[in-house]
């Protein structure tokens, strides 16, 4: 078969990556910018980016990519974009920001004024869903802007995420995939829609349906490359700008997670576990199945919100000596503390830890907890265990997807930040007790949208096509038994344990917060 290539722009939360893909999966070039800074604060707990800098961004990479390779500009199909999920923009008639998006880091919280339809309030209560409704509604940035700045929201046409944004600025049409918007937007996931206005499951956002853009099948031409964006960027002019998802999506196709039995793990700021289904199922408990970048196929998904940024968090609180030290030596305060990793046994010497530095949707009143401390532990085993945790309660999510979708996981696939480590990888093998592997690029991301943009250019029939053609492993770590039958012991009679004695202590720290929050106001 002949060589096709296609352009991939990958928007991660830290950098964005602009890059030339063939379709044998070897990526010809690549050009990354990083973010100064990723986001700002302007009270602790926010985290917002203006939505034009993220554009700007872009053409720095873009124009770099194309100024050293413009013998492919001939030769590229089409241009694939995907991004970060759950990033909320909000713009007037004419596509103008009207204040900075607020991304999903952000940890402000509405109060939930809207007053919600009685029928809603009904049927919610019926199946128990006031906690994680609450939660919802809390954190949509549409209820805090209406909230707190209503004269911002009074101008606001044009509600959408980032992808939407970026997209129109690439092809001048307010349009994008369904499969961009998880997160706090009135999705239909199971019938890959936005709910109408008025429907009992929708209105939780509270975001009207005349304010969300035409969404595109995936696998079609949303639009062509506009003659300003091909100015700016160097991206050639009339090249279509193929509908494919988000980033999450995106991986789970770049590491070949399609098939039954196979689950795609993301080791990124987010950290989450994936299986791909035709059936749509709920992974664990209110939380719904995402429509995949691949037409008819669903994303199963459980999240740890703050996954492997607890890496970064770990390091600037507890490791200064560390850092002056990898400073000393040229390289990265993760990689020196994760050659580190091999100094502690598995299982940290019975320090256990649960990653919930973020709340989760299923259980929205939890809180991060470290049980087992003892005067033989250190910094080492608290980073240790910290990794052991992420993968513990991803290993909890993916017994629930078991259960849901009735398919047994036989294989892992490895990617992000934290698998580029052989004994993070090596954890995950031991945790899972599944054979865990590594393609042959870390811009899993990338290649993905590749993958889905070559579908819907026609290159490739279906996604095993794609996979055959684009996919090679380069490393797997089957699991050592005996570390296997230790974390197996700690999970189930530690781990799993964790939360249902303490979740009656979070309640009472939530309950202490609020009235705390009351006496300030």
């Amino acid at each position: 078969m002949e060589i096709k290539y296609i352009m991939t722009i990958d928007f991660g939360t830290q950098s964005v990556r602009a890059g030339i893909i063939d379709s044998t999966g070897n990526i010809i070039a690549m050009k990354k910018e990083k973010y100064e800074p990723p986001y700002f604060s302007k009270k602790p707990g926010y985290a917002e980016q203006e939505p034009e800098k993220y554009y700007e961004y872009l053409c720095k990479a873009s124009k770099a990519l194309w100024d050293e390779n413009k013998s492919y500009k001939d030769k590229v199909i089409g241009v694939a974009i995907t991004s970060f999920r759950d990033t909320a923009v909000m713009c007037d008639e004419n596509m103008k920001p009207l204040r900075p998006a607020i991304i999903w880091l952000d940890q402000r919280r509405a109060l939930g004024k809207e007053k919600l339809p009685t029928i809603s309030k009904v049927l919610f209560k019926l199946v128990g869903m006031n906690n994680t409704i609450k939660l919802n509604r809390e954190r949509t940035p549409a209820h805090w802007v209406k909230e707190n700045e209503p004269e911002i929201w009074n101008k606001v046409k044009r509600y959408m995420t980032i992808s939407t944004y970026i997209t129109y600025k690439v092809i001048g049409e307010y349009k994008d995939s369904i499969a961009n918007y998880a997160g706090h937007f009135p999705t239909d996931f199971k019938n890959r829609r936005f709910y109408p206005d008025g429907h009992f499951q929708g209105c939780i956002f509270g975001i009207p349906h005349s304010m969300l853009p035409t969404i595109v099948d995936v696998g079609h031409v949303m639009g062509k490359v506009t003659k300003k964006c091909s100015k700016e960027t160097g991206i050639p002019e009339g090249l279509n700008c193929y509908s494919i998802g988000s980033d999450k999506s995106c991986e789970t196709l770049g590491v070949g997670a399609m098939e039954k039995g196979v689950a795609a793990i993301s080791c990124g700021t987010a950290s989450s576990i994936e299986i791909t289904s035709k059936k749509f199922c709920h992974p664990s408990k209110f939380l719904p199945s995402y429509p995949s970048v691949i037409d008819g196929y669903y994303n199963c998904e459980v999240q740890v919100y703050r996954g492997y940024w607890m890496l970064g968090w770990f390091a600037s609180q507890f490791a200064q000596r560390e850092k002056n030290e990898a400073e000393k030596t040229g390289i990265c305060i993760e990689e020196l503390l994760n050659r580190k990793l091999k100094e502690v046994p598995p299982g940290s010497n019975g320090l256990v830890l649960q990653p919930y530095w973020g709340p989760g949707l299923s259980r929205p009143l939890s809180r991060g907890a470290v049980i087992g401390f003892s005067d033989t532990h250190t910094k080492s085993h608290l980073y240790r265990s910290i990794i052991e945790g992420i993968d513990y309660e991803l290993k909890e999510g993916l017994i629930g997807m078991e259960k849901s979708s009735r398919v047994k996981t036989k294989e892992l696939r490895i990617s992000g930040g934290g698998s580029q480590q052989d004994e993070i990888c090596q954890i995950a093998a031991d945790i899972f007790d599944l054979p865990t592997s590594r393609v042959q690029t870390f811009e899993t991301t990338s290649l993905g949208a590749a993958m889905a943009g070559f579908i819907g250019a026609g290159v490739f029939s279906n996604y095993k096509e794609a996979t055959d053609s684009m996919i090679h492993v380069s490393k797997t770590f089957e699991p050592n038994k005996k570390n296997a039958k230790k974390y197996k012991y700690l999970f189930e009679h530690c781990y799993c344990k964790m939360y249902p004695a303490l979740k009656n202590i979070y309640k009472d720290i939530k309950l202490n917060e609020d009235d705390l929050n009351e006496e300030v106001n």
